[in-house]
């Protein structure tokens, strides 16, 4: 049974890579609300979960506005599947005219001093056209890591996808990410890890909308070894097709204190740029899992944060309602 259901996985996605380019954009646009609107009426576990997440951001939200977000959330989810499935048939002009992000200079300042960047991001609209941004509009290559999805073949997909799009995947099994990270970071490289959500042993505990999220520590322990700039950014979907987003200001390395505590502190900093941009447009976070530790199942305490890029892989098709791609 679970051969098959690997093979129907994967055939769905290819069918959705293979078909969903060749629509013009406005069906495409229409296939995909259309598809969000169902999933949203069923009102199953994902769009419930989706509620009880939004419910926490917007505190004191009544029924009916819950509703009228997670329908809106619903949307904007599946507006990153129809774009993603399109990306690698866009018009790479396009990634400039429709993508907008403010304070863009704090990238390209960083890059430019040569000491590396890493942005981290949440579950906002799509990081995916933010990635394509940076490497067809600015020709930036960036770096990024994938969890190993099964069945392999899909993994394999979503690898070549994003390589399309100019970026470097690494497979996060195996231990080697960080080291690899880093030395892209050294040589003045760009890392970009989507970073809101690590239920792993290596975890750092975060204040998150006045309860405790545990979020990855790989993106605050990498630039404290290679000195490079940790910069948060946010993003939101405006009326189509206009992605909008903006770089918040780097994170800067504590001056004192232990690795644990610094890691703890930066990644707080991270959080919060987070909060911020996520309170501002709820309907694009796309976060349709468990995140907060009261509302997971009880476990065993965290570890001290460890040298490790790893995350909770946001993105496992066969196993959540989540996007296919891996954090750092």
């Amino acid at each position: 049974m679970g051969a098959l259901t690997d093979k129907l996985t994967d055939a769905a996605f290819g069918l959705g890579w293979a078909g969903v380019k060749k629509l013009p954009e406005p069906a495409a646009a229409a296939l995909g609300r259309t598809i969000a609107d169902r999933a949203w009426k069923r009102h199953g576990k994902s769009v419930r979960r989706l509620e009880a997440n939004l419910a926490r951001v917007v505190p004191g939200a009544p029924p009916e506005r819950l509703r009228e977000l997670s329908r809106a959330g619903m949307r904007s989810y599946m507006r990153y599947w129809m774009e993603s499935f399109r990306l690698p048939a866009m018009d790479k002009a396009r990634f400039g005219e429709d993508v907008r992000l403010s304070d863009e200079q704090i990238l390209l300042d960083g890059m430019a001093a040569g000491r590396g960047v890493i942005v981290a991001l949440p579950h906002l609209a799509n990081w995916d056209l933010a990635g394509a941004w940076a490497t067809a509009h600015h020709g930036i290559p960036f770096t990024t890591v994938a969890e190993r999805l099964k069945p392999e073949s899909l993994y394999d997909r979503f690898v070549a996808y994003r390589e399309s799009l100019g970026m470097e995947v690494l497979p996060h099994s195996g231990g080697a990410a960080f080291g690899i990270l880093a030395r892209r970071l050294r040589s003045g490289g760009l890392v970009c890890l989507v970073a809101d959500r690590d239920l792993s042993a290596s975890g750092v505990e975060v204040d998150f909308f006045g309860a405790t999220a545990r979020m990855p520590a790989g993106p605050a322990l990498l630039a404290q070894q290679t000195g490079a700039l940790l910069v948060p950014a946010t993003l939101w979907y405006e009326d189509a097709p206009l992605m909008r987003g903006r770089f918040h200001p780097p994170v800067p390395v504590p001056e004192s204190g232990t690795r644990d505590e610094k890691t703890a502190a930066m990644t707080q900093a991270v959080a919060d740029a987070f909060a911020a941009g996520i309170a501002e447009h709820p309907q694009d976070w796309h976060m349709l899992q468990r995140l907060w530790l009261d509302d997971l199942e009880p476990r065993t305490a965290a570890a001290p944060a460890s040298a490790s890029a790893s995350a909770e892989p946001p993105g496992q098709p066969v196993r959540s309602a989540d996007r296919g791609e891996g954090t750092g």
